[in-house]
Parts: C-alpha cells; sequence; structure tokens
C-alpha cells in the first residue's frame, strides 16, 4: 500500500499537522486493518482514500478511533494526488460521512471547501473545568465544544487537564481568542485526548466551527487564523453560505509502501 507523509497548513518541513496519505481501490481493506495502520503510524489522523474508477471517498483514523471529518488529512491525500498521484482536475472531490469535500487550488492555497458547523452560545459546564483559565463564552458545534477566553496570551499559554478533557461528551475542546499581536484574525489550539490525541498540531475541521463563530462577533466573512500549538499553523478562511473555505498549503515529508 502506498504510504504519504504530508505536513499540513505549513510551507515548511517539521511545522503544520503531519498527516499519512493511504491509497486503496475498489473496496476499502477492513477496518480493522485501516485501525491498526493508524496506530501503527502513530500520527494524528491517518487519512485513507478509496479510488474507485472517477469516484473518491476518504476516512481517517487517529490511533485509537475512525473520526468523522478531518481537515488536514483531507489537505494532505489532496496535495498527494496533485503533487505525486497525477491529478489533473481543477478540483478534486471526496465522498464522506458527513457529505461531499472538495479541494482546490487558489494561487498556491489548496483550499478545502467543507460544510459548515451550527454553533450555538451555551452555559459554561463543570466538565468544561479542563484549563486554568474560565472562559468568557462557551459555544457548542456537532461535535466540539468552543471555550473563548479573554486574550491569545491566555490560548498560548493554557494547560489542558488532559485526564479531564477525555471524559467530556464530545470529541474535543476548540479554545480560541481573537488576535491583538499576531497579525491574524483570531488564534485556537484543539484538544481530544479522548481519541488518543493530546493536543492536535493544526485542526482544518475546527475551523468549520471557529468561522460562523468568528463571523458572528466579528461581522465579516474572511479571516486568516493562526493555531498556535507547537507546530503550529496557519490558515486561511472564509464562510460563503453554508460552507467554509478552508486554504492551506502542505509540503510533502516522505513517500513510502506498507508491507502487508
Amino acid at each position: 500500500m502506498k504510504l504519504y507523509q504530508i505536513d499540513s497548513f505549513t510551507s515548511q518541513l517539521f511545522s503544520g499537522n503531519p498527516a499519512a496519505v493511504c491509497f486503496v481501490y475498489d473496496t476499502w481493506p477492513s477496518d480493522e486493518l485501516m485501525q491498526n495502520i493508524a496506530m501503527e503510524n502513530n500520527l494524528s489522523e491517518t487519512a485513507f482514500v478509496l479510488r474507485s474508477g472517477i469516484d473518491m471517498h476518504i476516512r481517517w483514523f487517529t490511533p485509537t478511533a475512525e473520526i468523522g471529518l478531518c481537515g488536514h488529512g483531507t489537505l494532505a491525500a489532496a496535495h498527494a494526488l496533485f503533487a505525486h498521484e497525477g491529478a489533473q482536475e481543477k478540483e478534486l472531490v471526496f465522498e464522506c460521512g458527513r457529505g461531499i469535500l472538495k479541494v482546490a487550488y487558489e494561487g498556491d492555497l489548496l483550499t478545502l471547501d467543507f460544510p459548515g458547523d451550527n454553533v450555538y452560545e451555551i452555559d459554561f459546564q463543570p466538565q468544561l473545568d479542563c484549563f486554568q483559565f474560565t472562559p468568557k463564552e462557551v459555544w457548542r458545534g456537532t461535535e466540539e465544544y468552543i471555550l473563548v477566553f479573554e486574550s491569545e496570551a491566555q490560548v498560548k499559554t493554557a494547560v489542558c487537564d488532559l485526564a479531564k478533557a477525555a471524559r467530556i461528551d464530545l470529541s474535543g475542546i476548540i479554545i480560541t481568542a481573537a488576535s491583538s499581536q499576531l497579525g491574524v484574525d483570531f488564534v485556537s489550539r484543539y484538544f481530544t485526548p479522548k481519541y488518543g490525541i493530546a493536543e492536535d498540531p493544526v485542526t482544518g475541521s475546527a475551523h468549520t466551527l471557529l468561522v460562523p463563530y468568528w463571523q458572528k462577533i466579528m461581522g465579516k466573512d474572511s479571516f486568516r487564523a493562526l493555531q498556535i500549538s507547537e507546530r503550529g499553523g496557519e490558515l486561511f478562511c472564509r464562510a460563503e453560505g453554508d460552507r467554509v473555505k478552508i486554504g492551506g498549503r502542505a509540503v510533502t515529508y516522505s513517500i513510502g509502501e506498507i508491507l502487508l
């Protein structure tokens, strides 16, 4: 099985979010095999792309479980297709459990076209008391909570109680704040220890919640964002109706084969 490792949402190796991409043909391998490959890769996500005729389907696995949506894994898959697999289409179309995902070049950016999430404000819950700072707002999406902090300094220095965060009822926690120092619109970090990822370096799918939230707050549609994890990553986002466009760059780290 062909295996690519791609650093997503960066133009420099050893930054952004590394993802593995595996291409399979005609039929899916067993879930057990895909989960074992993701565990062996030990990256935040391994993307599997099924190519059947002209159709492409995509699934994503963390080291411990399959997940419903992954931005950086999709970006990595598109980069591998364009850079190494001879894709000639102007726009790649993937089918997944959440619907249709599209990826196309806009200048030097690969831009994801994802469904936006429905986010709404809720009261603070004791299960979300996972950081040394108390958020000023709490919002909820389909699979994640958003904790809005007072400053980007709080987002940068926040320490997550991973044991407590692993027990929340949704998949993960996004923390965010408007930016005043870094020359972008907002910053964020993402934690999902219940799926084997203490902190995800750069999370494209989190921006399907963050863009609708900041659109409500800032009253505009286009954003430049930084995920300020240790590796860090840059995202260029905009809201278009009920869709969210998420642009980024990617670089190839390695190409290999899995021997099964």
